[in-house]
């Protein structure tokens, strides 16, 4: 990844998934094409749940996302071909969970950051669905989550108190022979 930060930084959050493999594809993919940073943490859930623990989330009770937080030069890489990534890179026709990871954790969801995002979102989303999916019969059921207003998203952009736990940050790099979800690759 970038070890310079340039003059324009936004920041994208994608759940497919087991985070492990979500934020091990980008890092793959887009390390030296416009990512500076990601890191995984917990997204989209009921705020009576602050700052959830791993074992938390993974109940089902929280409601929140497995997600990976990305940072990346819009000058190299746009919003749009990050969205059209993370369709790529995952079963988006699966419903509350990718291949064996079963649970709203585990959900296909993308929370924009900001209205131009959303907007970005909903467009790409209409053009890979017209043009990988409709051929094939089946629907995308990725949810585009509205960006919530509350302070507990405010604090997971801004001070990462959702921040998932040290170990899961960049496990796969750390770990290459831990648990890769199976439908973390290409599909197209």
């Amino acid at each position: 990844m970038s070890t310079s930060t340039p003059a324009s930084t936004e920041t994208a959050t994608f759940a497919n998934g087991c985070f492990w493999g979500t934020e091990y594809i980008f890092r793959k993919y887009f390390g030296d094409k416009g990512l500076i940073h990601a890191e995984v943490g917990y997204i989209g859930g009921n705020h009576k749940f602050a700052n959830p623990s791993y074992e938390q989330v993974c109940t089902g009770k929280t409601g929140h996302a497995e997600a990976s937080l990305l940072a990346f030069d819009p000058s190299r890489v746009s919003y749009a071909e990050l969205v059209e990534f993370f369709y790529r890179t995952h079963d988006p026709t699966q419903a509350n969970g990718q291949g064996p990871d079963i649970g709203t954790q585990y959900r296909s969801a993308l929370f924009p950051h900001t209205p131009e995002q959303e907007q970005t979102a909903k467009r790409v989303t209409e053009a890979v669905q017209a043009q990988h999916f409709d051929p094939k019969g089946t629907r995308i059921v990725t949810t585009i989550e509205p960006r919530p207003v509350s302070d507990l998203y405010v604090l997971f952009l801004l001070t990462q108190s959702f921040k998932a736990e040290p170990y899961h940050q960049a496990y796969l790099s750390n770990n290459p022979s831990g648990y890769h979800c199976p439908t973390h690759r290409l599909w197209w």
